[in-house]
Formats: C-alpha cells, structure tokens, sequence
C-alpha cells in the first residue's frame, strides 16, 4: 500500500528586529507549525521557545512586551501587517501571509518590537490625568456624576494607554510636540468628575499651551485605529470647545 505524505501547514513571520535603541533594524523570516486558534502573541512564544529562522539558522529570541493577553493593558502594541493594533487580539487565521511584524515607529525601540512610550506617560503627567484627593485616609462618600455624564465619562476610561492611536496620529512625530489624542481624551474624563473639575483651567491651559490641541491636524485617524473604540474625536471637538471658553475667560479677566 502506497504511503502518504501530509503537507503540515505553517504561518510564515517577517519581524522587523533592533538589537539595541541606537542600532540599525534590521529583518528575519520565521516560519512555524500552524495550530488553530492561534494569536500573534502564542506564535511568538512558539519562536521564542525555538529561534531558528526559515533557512535553518539560530538567532537570538524575539522580544516583544505583552501582560494580560485580553486587550486591556495596551502592553503589547505593535504594527501587524501595516495596521497598529494589539497583538493578543490579532488571530493569526485572520492575517494575510506573510504576517509582517514591526514597532510601532512613533515610540522609540528598545529593542525588536519593544517600545518606550514615555512620551504618552509624559504627556498624561503634563495634563495631570489624575483625580486629586487631600490624603490617602477615608474621606467619606465622594460625589456622585449624574447618569448621563456616567455613561459617555465610562467610555473614555477605557483608555489602556496602549499608544495606538498615537502611532495612527500623522501629527505624532519626532519632529513637533503633539500632546496627541489619548492626553485630550482624558483631559475631558476628568474634567467632567466632580472632584476632578477643580483642576479643569489647569488642564485646558496646559492644552493651549505649545504642543496641544492646536496640533490636531482633523485626520481621525485616531478614533477608526482605538481597539476600544473610544470616541477621540468627540472628546477632540469637546475640548476645543472648552479651550476657546477658557480663552475668552482670560481676555475678559474673568
């Protein structure tokens, strides 16, 4: 009886690597064992646990970031296939081959698809994203939002700093200081919160100050690339309108 033979699928991986932040990138070609079900994260795993590129030859693992592989730490963006997005959710049965995976290029490299986003830290710091409280002791009952600005307020802190809708930014570069649509996005969530509105003039000055929302260029890139679908731009029309306010406020001395 004539034996047969079983051709094993692959999945086929041009990774886009950096050494070190001040080398060259450079690329590699790896192919692995097709199993269902499979993520961009479990097929790194798979290069990882054997770095042999598809002519047969050793190199060294592949490093990426990733933590709660659900789509809600924003750890492990990166650009697959073109497309910024998080890898965890990427199904490798869904990606055109060869699946083709680089840093995201508005953050600086640490090293393969590792990043620095700093710059996103950076700029939640500038515009304070943070509720203010006097202490860390029990101070009672805060106050509560009404329904309405509950809802919409939710959406928004959905925001996994995950640096995505920096990277589809074409006004996100090295060459200005865009503050970028996540720091405008949470400058309205918490301004809206009652405690939080106390420090409303602080934020909407840091924003019309050099490199804020001036630097929004309308393109809503962002909004079509958020993996929660946050509704940026909305937040963008919202704060520009709250800034020109603030603008008048110092004119008139009020």
């Amino acid at each position: 009886m004539a034996e047969t033979t079983v051709e094993k699928k692959t999945i086929k991986f041009v990774i886009t690597r950096q050494d070190k932040p001040d080398a060259q990138p450079y690329k590699e070609t790896f192919e692995i064992p097709y199993r269902p079900n499979m993520n961009v994260i479990s097929a790194l795993m798979e290069i990882q646990r054997n770095p042999v590129k598809d002519d047969g030859n050793k190199t060294s693992p592949v490093c990426w970031d990733s933590n709660c592989l659900e789509e809600v730490c924003g750890a492990c963006s990166m650009v697959i296939n073109g497309k910024p997005r998080q890898a965890c959710t990427a199904l490798i049965d869904k990606l055109e081959q060869p699946i083709r995976l680089e840093p995201m290029s508005t953050f600086p490299v640490v090293r393969d698809l590792v990043i620095n986003r700093e710059r996103m830290f950076n700029a939640l710091k500038r515009v304070k994203a943070w509720i203010p409280i006097d202490g860390t002791y029990d101070l009672g009952p805060g106050p509560r939002m009404k329904e309405a600005k509950r809802q919409w307020a939710y959406e928004l802190s959905k925001c996994m700093t995950c640096g995505v809708c920096l990277e589809a930014c074409p006004n996100v570069n090295e060459r200005n200081t865009f503050i970028g649509p996540a720091a405008i996005s949470q400058v309205r969530l918490f301004n809206a919160h009652p405690t939080g509105e106390m420090n409303m003039e602080e934020r909407l000055e840091t924003l019309m100050s050099d490199g804020g929302i001036e630097g929004c260029g309308n393109s809503q890139n962002c909004v079509r690339a958020c993996p929660k679908g946050i509704p940026l731009t909305t937040s963008i029309a919202a704060i520009n309108k709250d800034t020109t306010k603030q603008m008048f406020k110092k004119w008139l001395g009020m």
